[in-house]
């Protein structure tokens, strides 16, 4: 839900509804100032509420989506937000320069998988794997390996540990593609539809 784009609407909504509504009070209706803007303010409010309800609605039906299926996807991604700031913080703080390539290409999948869950909340189902475990699994080993790379002296033990973090987020690297797989799954479908069709029509 593109909630700028619908709180620019739901305010300018708002605030015409409580110019008009003052304006008619104050001169038609010859309602005194205070009274003039107590019904304008109670006006521009339930017009707010109204449209929120209505883009609200909208989005939810465009989504095939519940409220309380909304409510349940919304409370995951504002967890994942989180996570994923926790993510980048840690990120900067990595020096290894054998890291940066790495951390910049899991940075940009992970971000793509919650972009488009934000943008289209159904798809939500499609990475409940990542969500749920694969996300958390990333930021743990991340700060891990974050806070030993920063320690001052490194001995045998200490670099094994690095290089066993290293591996296994790499690893982990391969099932965040797969996420990123399975939510343009439906996308892909649709593509190689459009493709077999694209070359029925050249052979013809």
């Amino acid at each position: 839900m593109n909630t700028f784009v619908n709180f620019f609407i739901q305010s300018t909504t708002a605030f015409v509804s409580t110019g008009t509504i003052w304006m008619v009070s104050f001169f038609p209706l010859d309602q005194t100032y205070l009274m003039s803007s107590a019904y304008a303010l109670g006006g521009g409010a339930i017009a707010f509420a109204g449209t929120k309800a209505l883009t609200t609605q909208r989005f939810l039906k465009q989504n095939q989506l519940s409220r309380k299926e909304y409510k349940y996807i919304h409370h995951h991604l504002k967890e994942a937000d989180k996570k994923i700031k926790r993510l980048r913080k840690t990120f900067f703080t990595i020096r290894s320069v054998s890291s940066i390539k790495q951390n910049i290409d899991l940075y940009r999948v992970v971000n793509r998988i919650y972009s488009i869950t934000k943008k289209e909340p159904k798809r939500f189902y499609l990475a409940e794997q990542f969500y749920y475990s694969h996300l958390d699994s990333l930021v743990e080993l991340s700060e891990k390996y974050a806070f030993l790379a920063s320690q001052p002296k490194k001995n045998r033990e200490l670099s094994h540990s690095l290089d066993e973090t290293r591996d296994t987020i790499s690893q982990l690297s391969e099932k965040l593609e797969k996420d990123l797989h399975d939510v343009l799954s439906k996308d892909i479908s649709q593509l190689n539809f459009e493709l077999d069709v694209a070359k029925l029509s050249i052979k013809k």
